[in-house]
Order: structure tokens, then sequence, then C-alpha cells
């Protein structure tokens, strides 16, 4: 009965305990526990009586090691374990457990508590982290922290301010050895006005300053610091230091290159622009704007084709810039009719590429665009010198041929009657033979001065110059009076007496007379000639339009071959086919052009082009 009292006062008391504790027998049975043991593991009172392997499943073989030992009265430790209540939530428990002695020293169990420590063994982790990722973060960043105690004047550098000072683990830097580090001048001065400034008024500072290392290298860092203040009195300057050499280095080279690569654009002879999804300029290099009518790029900068182009053609660059911004496709060499709002054209040999990102979307292009207005304008010239000497070219060979016939023919000619006459022994015939001679050497020197004229338009260099017409056509109408009056010819002229044509002189007198002969000479048989001159203004030519009445020509049949050398359309005896040919030649060599409109039976109408630009 008294036993049983006992063992009723213990378990009484083993509840109250403030310590969550358990008392275990020999089998590891659950015979006392604290209230607080029960509760703190979220148990009930069924739990007496049961092993820990049947309320703790799985039991870890740290704990059971442990207990163990205590039943054989062996030294035991506390040991933490983890328990995972749910997937977001975890404990951490400290089990210390002593042997359980009865009152002759036997031992009858195990005496069990139980501490949460969650929070501690968090803390601890949690710091665990925090100094790893420091360390790392400095490691990567090269960032160091020193201490300077200015109770007794004790520096302290960590790990990573050491290897920046490139010192040895164990160097013990002095405030004025720390100074000393920084480069003579403008660091070294610079950073003893700081510590100054920060003892005196309570400074924070952060700066990119210079040291030499103990190895004797040169660094650019950013050392940081601020005063500590306990009790309103300064006790101490704590800071970072930073090695930012790398950072600088590749910043100088970076800008290097940057503006390497600015003055090489500014000042190469092409167009350089880049443009953003608007079109609107985010770059442009000193060609670009200068052409704009800019002074620098900022002006330009931000500005779309539209604020300095003409709406048709910032419309038409628009729809390029969009053609490549959607199809990701380049435009190469295109060339381009430039006009700035002055009025002047300048053409450009221009590309557009676009400016893609890691997702294969275009967010703008670059342009490049080629000043080829001059080679424009020298491949024109080169096509007009073309031009020119094929046409030389044409008439070298048409003169060649006309030579090589005609002469061929005279000399054939001449030999054969050359011939007749030694070989003629009568002499009425020898005189016949002589007149033959006389006849084939007069048509022989006809030739000549024919060749002769065309050799002269060829080569002649006289100048254009203002020419009145009316007063041209009066000397024309004065040197063949004669012939208009025996022909029964009249001129009507219908062009005002102010009106000039831009021609050589004696050219001009020779066109003029040509087409009124011509006229005369190819009447029709049963009407007199009436020839009418007009005049109009085409572009820059000067129109002089002369009209006849004559018998007509058939273009469909003589077209092409009218102003041929020795061309012939007509059965009549004064037809030599080399005027029309000698006027094309010195109209075409004046820079102007000649047009007809005939018909058969009515008459024809040539039109000759002076050209006022000559």
């Amino acid at each position: 009965m008294l036993r049983e009292n006992k063992l009723s006062i213990n378990s009484y008391l083993v509840k109250q305990l403030p310590v969550a504790t358990a008392f275990l027998n020999l089998k590891l049975e659950v015979v006392h526990a604290s209230d607080k043991w029960i509760k703190l593991l979220s148990f009930d009172h069924s739990v007496f009586g049961k092993t820990i392997y049947d309320i703790f499943n799985p039991v870890s073989e740290e704990w059971e090691t442990e207990l163990k030992k205590c039943i054989k009265a062996q030294p035991s430790v506390s040991i933490i374990q983890r328990e995972t209540v749910n997937k977001k939530n975890e404990k951490w428990y400290n089990w210390t457990n002593i042997p359980w002695y009865d009152d002759d020293e036997n031992i009858i169990g195990v005496i069990t508590t139980v501490e949460d420590v969650t929070e501690n063994v968090l803390t601890e982790l949690r710091l665990e982290k925090t100094e790893f990722l420091l360390k790392e973060k400095s490691e990567i960043a090269k960032i160091g922290s020193w201490e300077l105690n200015l109770l007794n004047d004790e520096v302290k550098w960590c790990e990573m301010t050491r290897a920046i000072h490139e010192v040895a683990d164990d160097y013990e830097p002095t405030l004025e050895s720390g100074i000393n580090f920084y480069k003579e001048g403008h660091s070294r001065n610079t950073i003893s006005m700081i510590i100054y400034e920060a003892v005196q008024n309570g400074e924070p500072w952060c700066e990119k300053l210079q040291i030499i290392t103990g190895k004797g290298n040169e660094k650019w860092v950013i050392a940081a610091g601020k005063p500590i203040y306990k009790n309103g009195k300064l006790i101490s300057l704590v800071g970072t230091f930073q090695d930012i050499h790398e950072q600088v280095v590749t910043n100088a080279k970076t800008k290097e290159s940057e503006q390497l690569l600015k003055t090489l654009i500014d000042h190469i002879p092409v167009h350089v622009y880049l443009k953003d999804l608007d079109s609107r300029k985010i770059l442009i290099n000193k060609a670009a704007y200068e052409f704009l009518g800019a002074s620098s790029a900022e002006e330009v900068i931000g500005q779309s084709d539209f604020d300095h182009y003409p709406k048709e053609s910032a419309e038409l660059n628009r729809k390029d810039d969009l053609t490549v911004l959607t199809t990701l496709k380049p435009i190469l060499n295109k060339q381009i009719l430039d006009p700035k709002r002055t009025g002047s054209d300048t053409t450009f040999l221009t590309s557009k590429i676009p400016l893609i990102d890691d997702d294969g979307v275009a967010y703008g292009l670059v342009g490049l665009s080629l000043d080829i207005t001059n080679l424009k304008r020298k491949e024109e010239e080169l096509r007009n010198l073309i031009d020119v000497t094929s046409l030389q070219n044409k008439k070298l060979i048409n003169f060649a041929h006309i030579v090589s016939h005609n002469l061929r023919s005279h000399t054939a000619n001449f030999s054969m009657l050359l011939d007749f006459l030694s070989n003629e022994n009568d002499e009425a015939e020898k005189l016949n033979i002589i007149s033959m001679l006389t006849n084939a050497s007069n048509n022989l020197l006809d030739t000549l001065d024919n060749l002769n004229d065309v050799v002269a338009i060829s080569s002649n260099s006289l100048k254009s110059e203002k020419v009145n017409f009316t007063k041209t056509l009066e000397k024309v109408k004065q040197n063949l009076s004669a012939v208009l009056l025996k022909n029964k010819a009249t001129i009507v002229n219908n062009v005002k007496k102010n009106v000039d044509i831009n021609a050589v002189p004696a050219y001009a007198d020779n066109i003029i007379t040509n087409f009124i002969t011509n006229a005369v000479k190819y009447k029709f048989p049963t009407r007199d000639p009436i020839i009418t001159i007009n005049s109009e203004k085409v572009d820059d030519y000067t129109v002089i339009s002369i009209e006849d009445n004559g018998v007509g020509l058939d273009l469909d049949k003589y077209g092409d071959k009218l102003f041929g050398m020795y061309k012939t359309f007509h059965n009549h005896k004064n037809a030599k086919g080399i005027g029309l040919y000698i006027v094309k030649n010195q109209v075409e060599s004046m820079n102007g052009k000649i047009t007809v409109e005939s018909e058969v039976g009515t008459g024809s109408t040539f039109k000759i082009y002076f050209n006022g630009k000559n």
C-alpha cells in the first residue's frame, strides 16, 4: 500500500514537471511523463505503457544508441533531431537522456527530456547561410571589410581586404600603413582628408581611388566608410573596400573603343544611322546629320524622316523601314533619290538591315547610305560621251564608205577615159574624151567639196550664240531672191521679231537656206510653192517649223534614209543627196534635232529643235 502511494505521488510530481520529461523502463516503455512532454510531442495519455517503438515511428538509430548507453550506465550525449510535421513545417528537438535509478541505485530505466530548439536551429542555419552568401558575394564582387577602433587605434582587415591589398594573411595593418597603400597624389590626399572629416564631423564617404598593392601593382578601388557612435561618442570607423580595377580598365577600353568607332563612323563618307520601331533616329553619324542641315547629332536624335523630307519621300522611306522590320530581310544597295526641303536632289545607294534581339524580334534597323550623285552625273556624262562617240563612229564609217565608193568610181572613170584617150587616133574623138575628162574632173571637185563640208561640220569647234531668226531669214530671202521670184514662191513668216535661236550663225544660214531651197526645188508641178514658218517653245528648245506644199515624201518607205548622205528620193536633175545630211549634222553638232512630217502630194513639215542650253 505504501509503495502504491509512493508511485502515485511520483506520477503526480512528474506530471507537473516544468520540463518536458518522460520515464522509460528497461523495455523502453513510457512509465511516467510530464504534461509538457505529452503536449510538446502532441500525444495523449494513451502513450503510457507503450514502447518508444510504438509511439515514435521510426526511432532514429542515434537516439536508440544513446538510450541503450544509459541503460548500461555509459555516458550519453544530447542529440538534435528533425521531425517533419508537414511539407511547410518542420521541428527540431534536443533530446537529453540519463539513467533512472531506484532506491538501491539500480538502473531501472531512462529519464529522457526533450526541448523544442527549432527557432535556434533555424537561426543558426540562417546565419550560416548568410555568412556563406556574404562570403560568396565578397569573393565574386571582390568586396572586403575593415574597421578602425578609435579607442585603441586598432585596425582590422578581413581576408578579402588583405587579398585586394596583396598582403599576407597574417598582415597586421595600422592606420598609417593603410593610408600609405593609396597612390601618392590625389588618392592619398583624398583618403587623408576623408578620414579627418569623418573623425571631426562624422561624415560618411564613398570614393573611387587608386592604391599600390603590397606587390607593387596599381589598382582602382572603391573605399567606403561611416562613423560608429556609442552613447554619443565616436568609437570606430567601419566600411567596405572593393576591387574595381578590372571594371575600370574594361570601361576605359570600352570607352576608347567607342570613341575610336565614333571617330571612324563620323569620318567615313557614308551616312550611318540607327532607327527604332517608329523610324525615329536613335544614332546618327556626322555625315548624315550635316546632310540634314544639323550641327550636332542631338538635333536629329528622336526625329523621323517626316521632320526633314517632303511627305511623299518620307512615306516611301517609312514603307521600306516597315518592310525590313516585318520581314526581317535587309534591303541592300537600293538607289534612292533623296530630296531635301531646299529642293536639291541627291542620289543614294542605301542599305537597311534589321536589328534582331535574342527572341528573333526586330527592335530597330541600321541604315547605310552612300552619296552617288557625282557618280551618277559622271555616269550620265560617260553615257552621253559614248552616245556621241558612237554617233561620230557611225558618221566616220559612213564617211569612209562614201569616200571609198565615190573616189573609187571617179578613179575608175578617169582610168578608163585616159585609156581611151591614149588609144584614140581620131582628133575629134580625143576632144570629146577630153571634154568628158573635164566633166569628170568637175564632178570629182564637187564630190571633194561635199566631203569637205561634212568634215568641216564634224571638226568645227564654232560656238553657238543668240541669233535673231527674223534677221537670218531676211538675209536668206535676199540670197535666194532670184530663185524665189523665178518659181513664184511665197514665204509666210509667223515668227515674232524678238525670237532668238541658239546657234552657230553660219549653220543657221545654211539650215534655213537648205530647207527653203528644198521646198522650192521639190514644189508640186501644178501649184506655186508656199512656205510657212512658225516657232514654239518646247522645254529647253526653240522649235522652228518650216512647212511646204510640195510633192511630199513617203516616210514609210524612205523615213529611215531621209538624212543619209547621197540619198535622193525624187528624179530631180539637181538632187545630190548631200543637203539634208549636212543640215542634220549641223543641227546635231549644236545638240539639237530634226523631225519631219510628210504626205505624198500634200507637202512636208520639218521641225528644227535649237537647244537653248548650248
